[in-house]
């Protein structure tokens, strides 16, 4: 799959799961709204341009998040295609993350 959902997630995090690995794929004047402690920052175009890369080993799961989950499964593609196997978008994004699980 290449989505999750937020409250997915909100379990998988509860269960202080080691082998999952939050990217944030907003742009750094996004950041000061909200977002999911512990997560690494690299804006798309810096992924994308290969500029920074997941701080994670490849059979890692990545969840990548934004704002309306647009751009993070762009980035879930992306990442999936240059080795990253398990790497799946957040559905809905910051915004469904909100509404579903923590406003």
């Amino acid at each position: 799959m290449l989505e999750i959902t937020p409250t997915e997630l909100k379990a998988r995090l509860e269960q202080k799961d080691r082998d999952v690995h939050l990217l944030d794929v907003r742009e750094a004047d996004e950041l000061a709204s909200c977002g999911l402690d512990g997560a690494q920052h690299i804006p798309m175009l810096q992924l994308f341009t290969g500029l920074q890369a997941p701080r994670a080993e490849p059979e890692t799961e990545i969840i990548v998040f934004c704002h309306h989950g647009v751009r993070s499964l762009e980035a879930a593609k992306y990442l999936r295609l240059n080795g990253f196997a398990n790497a799946r978008s957040l559905a809905g994004g910051l915004e469904a993350w909100a509404n579903d699980v923590d406003s």
